[in-house]
């Protein structure tokens, strides 16, 4: 795969997936934005680690819906345009229905909708009006099994990746005349800083065994799917939805 040229935008890219995703295409050519939020530090160390040079490193509040605005913008002024756009960035919080007050489910809901969701939404927005001026793009939105399988104990979040897939198709449908396709990447259990302390607990074995691979899936994996997604010559898998889950969902 050969981005040699492309302007890459990755949101939350300071660390897990996003981090990897973003080496990934700096490695095989792109110029990479590198979003982050608030730990600025890490997001150094993403943009230290990246092959190449004219990486960019760029903060937004992507809860603020000007702020979404504002990164495209900036991307643009620096980079003239994007061609690919990751839709990395999210947040899982725990609330159990049965365990916590009102406010807190109140507060649960609207943070993972804002973060996984509206979020996504308006950053796609604005870079959707970039792509139409340029003659295309590609966007490639990061979702969860969660979305299918369900979150127990974390309702919103499951609720937040199933309207991001609907989203991403909806934006398939409407964005395909203008050379824009859309994509998703839906992987489960991750071998991250984020999801270690469950794989290190007593539900990790379990958890491992979910997939006849008795493991789970690793970064560079989910980093891989992405680029392919983002190459050229997919045009026709645009609305698809990859599962990245090494078979757990089938039963013998």
């Amino acid at each position: 795969m050969d981005f040699t040229g492309k302007v890459v935008l990755v949101t939350g890219a300071s660390r897990g997936i996003g981090s990897v995703i973003a080496q990934q295409f700096s490695e095989n050519g792109a110029q990479v934005i590198v979003h982050y939020n608030q730990n600025r530090e890490r997001a150094e160390k993403t943009l230290a680690r990246l092959a190449g040079s004219n990486h960019v490193l760029l903060q937004a509040d992507l809860n603020d819906p000007h702020a979404a605005q504002k990164l495209i913008e900036n991307t643009v002024a620096q980079k003239g345009r994007i061609d690919v756009l990751v839709n990395n960035a999210g947040v899982y919080l725990l609330h159990r229905v049965v365990e916590i007050d009102y406010d807190e489910w109140q507060s649960a809901w609207q943070k993972s909708l804002a973060t996984n969701l509206i979020g996504p939404a308006n950053v796609s927005y604005w870079v959707a009006k970039q792509m139409i001026k340029q003659g295309g793009g590609k966007i490639v939105n990061v979702s969860s099994r969660g979305a299918f399988r369900g979150e127990p104990e974390a309702p919103a979040y499951g609720a937040s990746k199933a309207g991001l897939n609907a989203m991403s198709q909806s934006l398939a449908r409407a964005l395909a005349p203008h050379n824009i396709f859309v994509y998703v990447v839906a992987p489960g259990f991750v071998e991250t800083e984020m999801a270690r302390p469950v794989l290190l607990g007593k539900q990790g074995e379990e958890i491992r065994q979910q997939s006849p691979l008795n493991r789970i899936a690793r970064p560079e994996e989910v980093a891989r799917t992405v680029l392919f997604l983002a190459s050229e010559g997919t045009d026709f898998l645009t609305g698809c939805v990859v599962d990245i889950n090494g078979a757990s969902y089938l039963r013998t």
